[in-house]
């Protein structure tokens, strides 16, 4: 009788790992499909514009500073290296599109020279990152 009671006791014991592999699936799962949000590095004091719209999906963001510096993933990017840059991050992303940011004060040579290393590197769709006004 005693040794019935024991083996009732060893079988009423719950099996976790079939419930562990589905938290690791789900785990990998959202992993993958997620996605992270890149930023330029810098704050940008963006210029207002009344016909502003906003765009939800930036992948190739590219900020300029009012003292004229360029930064693409939190990091200064010299202006001759910024069409490698921009060709490296399009490569990732095919249909990714780029976003400059450029600062009120910048110069707007600088703003051109962006635009055009974006160009040649083949992306063809470029947008410029403004303030809504009213918000």
């Amino acid at each position: 009788m005693r040794r019935k009671r024991n083996r009732q006791e060893e079988e009423s014991e719950v099996n976790l790992t079939p419930m562990l592999d589905v938290v690791f699936i789900m785990l990998i799962f959202f992993i993958v499909t997620a996605s992270f949000v890149k930023e330029a590095g810098i704050d940008i004091s963006r210029p207002p514009a009344a016909t502003a719209e906003r765009k939800e999906r930036g992948n190739i963001l590219v900020a300029i500073t009012e003292n004229d510096q360029i930064w693409i993933d939190r990091r200064q990017v010299d202006p001759r290296a910024l069409r490698a840059n921009i060709e490296r991050l399009h490569a990732e992303n095919p249909q990714g599109s780029v976003v400059i940011q450029a600062d009120v004060s910048s110069k707007n040579g600088l703003l051109v020279q962006v635009m055009d290393a974006a160009r040649l590197a083949g992306v063809t769709n470029v947008a410029l990152a403004a303030e809504i006004v009213g918000e």
